[in-house]
C-alpha cells in the first residue's frame, strides 16, 4: 500500500505541478528550491492499467511529460544500495545513490525524556541539550536535467528517497555516471560501482564524510544544518581552519512566507564572537509556499582556531508584512586531528 500511495499520489502532484510551471524543479546557483509531492492513495478513483504504475518527469526545455520508470516499495528498514535510482521527495529531482553515510542527527524538535543541565555553547540562544541518534544519509548524483545550475552532488536523508527502477542503461544524465557506475541487469539494483567510484570515495573521504546533522523547527519552518570540516591552511604566519555547511529551510505549513534576513553568531575557541547580518542568503530571498516548500544552499566559514560554534536566526516575512525569527540550531565546528589541506581545486 505504501508503494501504491507514493506512485499514484506523486503522479497526480507532478502532473498538476507541470501544468503551471515549465520546470519540475527550480534551480539557482548555490541553492535550489523544491516541491513536496502529495503522498495520498487514490486507488479507488484511478482506473486500472499500466499508467498508474508510472510517474512522470518534465524536460527542462518545456512542459512535455515523459515516463521515466516505475516506483518500488520504500524501505522501512535497512538502507538503499549503491546504484539505487530515486526521486527526491521534497525537491523532486532524479538521482542515484553512490553510497550511504551514518550521521548523528540532533533533532531539537524531539523533547528528551530526562532534562539534562549541561553547559551550552557560549552565547547560545537557550536551546535545549539534545542527544544524537544514528541516521542514514546518502551521497548521490543528481540528474543534470533537473539541477543544471548547481553542484550535482547532494546528501539525501533516508526518508527523502522515493526509489524507482528503469530499463534504461543510462537513466541519469551526469558526466560522472558512466565513470562511476556499470549497468549489470543481473543485479538489483542493476547498477554496480566501478573501481573509479571506490577510488574516488577513498581519495575524497575526508572532505565528503557526513558526521553531524542538526535540525530545529520554529513556527512550522524547519531548518536543517549539515557542517563539514574542509581542512586547515596557513595564511600570514597563522593557521586558518575552514568549514562548509549546507542549510535546508522547509515550510511545514500552507502559509506562504519569504526569507528576508540572516543573523549569525560565530564563536571561536580563540575567544572571539562575530556577528554577521545581511539580506537573504546567497543573494536570494526565497519564497516558501505550498507548491515550493523548501530551499537549500551551501556556504562556508573560517576560524583562526581548530573549533568553535555557530548559531543564529532567519527573519521570515508573512504575506501580511509581519515578521518572525526562525532559530538556526547551534552546531559545532570541529576540526579533525590530522591537519589536512583542503581538496585540490576547492576554492573558498
Amino acid at each position: 500500500m505504501a508503494a501504491c500511495a507514493l506512485r499514484r499520489g506523486f503522479l497526480s502532484a507532478v502532473s498538476k505541478y507541470n501544468k503551471k510551471h515549465a520546470h519540475r524543479i527550480l534551480s539557482a546557483v548555490d541553492g535550489f528550491e523544491g516541491f513536496r509531492p502529495r503522498v495520498q492513495c487514490r486507488a479507488c478513483a484511478l482506473p486500472g492499467g499500466v499508467q498508474q504504475n508510472r510517474f512522470m518527469s518534465s524536460r527542462p526545455e518545456g512542459k512535455i511529460l515523459e515516463t521515466v520508470g516505475m516506483f518500488e516499495a520504500v524501505k522501512q528498514h535497512g538502507k538503499y544500495e549503491t546504484g539505487q535510482l530515486f526521486l527526491h521527495s521534497v525537491f523532486g529531482y532524479r538521482g542515484i545513490v553512490l553510497f550511504p553515510w551514518h550521521a548523528r542527527l540532533y533533532d531539537r524538535d524531539i523533547t528528551p525524556p530526562i532534562p539534562e543541565s549541561k553547559p551550552e555553547p557560549p552565547g547560545a540562544h537557550g536551546s535545549k541539550e539534545v542527544k544524537g541518534k544514528t541516521h542514514t544519509y546518502y551521497q548521490v548524483l543528481i540528474d543534470t536535467r533537473d539541477c543544471p545550475h548547481i553542484v550535482s552532488l547532494d546528501y539525501v536523508s533516508h526518508e527523502d528517497i522515493l526509489p524507482y527502477n528503469s530499463a534504461e542503461q543510462i537513466p541519469i544524465q551526469h558526466e560522472l555516471f558512466e565513470r562511476f557506475l556499470l549497468f549489470n541487469p543481473a543485479k538489483s539494483p542493476p547498477f554496480t560501482a566501478r573501481d573509479t567510484l571506490k577510488a574516488w570515495q577513498e581519495k575524497n573521504h575526508p572532505w565528503l564524510e557526513l558526521s553531524d546533522v542538526h535540525r530545529e523547527t520554529t513556527e512550522n519552518i524547519r531548518v536543517t544544518v549539515i557542517p563539514f570540516y574542509m581542512g586547515m591552511r596557513e595564511a600570514q604566519n597563522s593557521h586558518v581552519y575552514w568549514w562548509r555547511y549546507c542549510i535546508r529551510l522547509e515550510n511545514m505549513a500552507s502559509e506562504v512566507v519569504q526569507l528576508r534576513e540572516r543573523h549569525w553568531r560565530i564563536f571561536s575557541l580563540s575567544g572571539t564572537l562575530e556577528t554577521v547580518r545581511g539580506r537573504g542568503v546567497v543573494g536570494r530571498e526565497p519564497v516558501l509556499s505550498k507548491e515550493q516548500p523548501a530551499f537549500q544552499y551551501s556556504s562556508h566559514v573560517s576560524l583562526q582556531a581548530p573549533s568553535g560554534h555557530m548559531w543564529g536566526t532567519f527573519r521570515i516575512e508573512r504575506t501580511d508584512g509581519s515578521h518572525f525569527d526562525v532559530r538556526i540550531p547551534p552546531f559545532s565546528l570541529e576540526s579533525n586531528k590530522d591537519d589536512k589541506a583542503p581538496p585540490a581545486g576547492y576554492t573558498f
